[in-house]
């Protein structure tokens, strides 16, 4: 019975790529359309995704324009962004919702990189269980000992990899937070 680290490698990708998408929640004074993953509108009875339900644009570096498919919604829209919580007050002109996003003051900047290392720790978290779960996965293969630890070594160097994958995006983050 041989273990497969490729099926680890690929956990830990998740959680590399669960990292950047958390992170691109975490706004960085520019206006940035994936600020508003995650909202859903209440429209037409249910919930929807407000990408589905508008078009997103950047038109500057720091105000987006959302154009709805139907103009009929544009107030949904523009509740659902408030109730988002995201420091950001929508406007519209009867076409478009725009938000616009204001300059961050260093003590906001500062805030947002303190959250920033919470999810940057928590991906370190998630790898380190990946690691535990793989390495538990090996010792249950009652492998001969120089395979075991050959497998158990595999699987740290692998850790050791993607920690630094996160300590680097972790380092881009807090560069772009602290950018004026």
């Amino acid at each position: 019975m041989e273990f497969d680290i490729i099926e680890t490698e690929l956990k830990m990708d998740k959680a590399i790529e669960n990292l950047e998408s958390r992170l691109t929640t975490i706004r960085a004074g520019r206006a940035n359309p994936s600020m508003l993953n995650g909202i859903m509108v209440e429209c037409y009875g249910c919930q929807s995704p407000i990408n589905s339900l508008a078009n997103i644009s950047v038109v500057d570096a720091r105000q987006l324009f959302i154009k709805p498919f139907d103009k009929s919604i544009i107030k949904d829209i523009e509740k659902a962004i408030f109730e988002a919580n995201l420091g950001l007050t929508p406007t519209n002109n009867g076409e478009v919702v725009i938000l616009t996003v204001p300059e961050l003051t260093e003590d906001k900047r500062r805030e947002y990189v303190k959250q920033a290392k919470s999810v940057g720790e928590e991906a370190k978290i998630a790898l380190r269980n990946i690691r535990q779960d793989a390495n538990n996965a090996i010792k249950k293969l009652e492998l001969p000992e120089d395979q075991e630890k050959a497998n158990l070594d595999d699987v740290q160097d692998l850790i050791n990899k993607y920690n630094a994958k996160v300590d680097e995006v972790m380092k881009a983050k807090e560069n772009e937070l602290m950018e004026i």
